[in-house]
């Protein structure tokens, strides 16, 4: 059995036109399956609690975006005993890269009717004042959050989504945040070593996936499946240092810049002298202090393309 949870509104709409075509698909070949509509903030998280709640073994598919797949994987009771399968249907699908998700619809359907592969993959977890809550692929603060919480309430994104160009959004944000800037002291504790200091910093993003922001490689060596988080910092870099080197993270060529410190951890406590905004997954959060990042004990299954990659397993768990 098959549980779709769709995001009909993803990408202005292409959700449910994408679903549309889907369905027919499912019907023609006999497949059982379930299907649940989101229809408001979070309620994919909602959805997948009340799925998972019977501690049972679940496949769920999750048509739409990263955003869409940070609220059901909130939402999963028990991550050891889910197979997670996904449809991209966002602006900048960033879970679907690291594994090469096919982005034809049609075809991503076929992976997870016919699995040819499975990833165990980590599942990050953020701690902020009283509150937990996980991520797939990043969590961060400072700039790159401003970005996330600009996208949210701006009309540029859902503009270039009816014009194909979704990619550009946060590019074209991060253009407009960089002149509200306001530079923040961080001490940043990797693991139980010692405490490092940066000064006057942009941001600070812990990566489990290798690409944030709709396909900016930050953290080129992040593995989702290595039991590792990944942490940049980017620091003492002017405004217009920032908008030479955003270009080269789209490969990753921004690692050895002056100002971009990069390390890897189990654990990492995050603490700024300034509420600074933050985001899990691109969806934002309030404004924090402090956040400590860790993974969570259990892996996630994920339905991934055959191929030579460590991580991917033909059969079995």
């Amino acid at each position: 059995m098959y549980t779709f949870i769709i995001n009909p509104a993803s990408r202005s709409g292409l959700g449910q036109q994408v679903w549309e075509t889907l369905e027919p698909v499912l019907k023609e070949r006999g497949i059982s399956y379930q299907v649940h509509m989101t229809g408001y903030q979070r309620h994919a998280t909602r959805l997948a609690r009340e799925i998972t709640g019977d501690k049972g073994e679940h496949t769920l598919v999750v048509l739409g975006g990263d955003g869409t797949v940070n609220e059901v994987i909130n939402g999963i009771e028990d991550l050891s005993r889910i197979t997670l399968g996904y449809i991209p249907v966002g602006s900048g699908n960033d879970f679907a890269r690291f594994f090469r998700l096919p982005p034809d619809p049609g075809a991503a359907l076929d992976l997870i009717l016919s699995p040819p592969g499975f990833a165990h993959m980590d599942v990050g977890r953020i701690a902020y004042r009283d509150h937990t809550k996980r991520f797939a692929v990043s969590t961060g603060l400072g700039f790159d959050a401003a970005i996330c919480h600009q996208a949210v309430i701006s009309k540029l994104k859902p503009l270039l989504n009816k014009l194909h160009l979704g990619k550009l959004t946060y590019a074209l944000i991060a253009l407009d945040r960089l002149h509200f800037l306001r530079p923040a002291r961080l001490r940043v504790t990797l693991d139980e070593g010692p405490s490092l200091s940066f000064t006057n910093v942009l941001f600070a993003t812990v990566m489990n996936h290798p690409f944030e922001g709709g396909g900016f490689k930050f953290c080129p060596e992040a593995d989702p499946c290595d039991g590792r988080l990944n942490v940049l910092v980017a620091s003492g870099i002017s405004r217009p240092r920032a908008l030479c080197l955003l270009p080269l993270a789209l490969n990753g060529a921004h690692t050895k810049a002056r100002g971009i410190c990069l390390r890897s951890c189990r654990r990492v406590l995050i603490e700024s002298d300034m509420p600074l905004p933050v985001h899990t997954d691109g969806e934002p959060l309030f404004l924090q202090r402090q956040m400590e990042v860790s993974l969570e004990e259990e892996k996630l299954r994920v339905i991934v393309p055959a191929g030579d990659g460590k991580h991917i397993h033909k059969k079995g768990w």
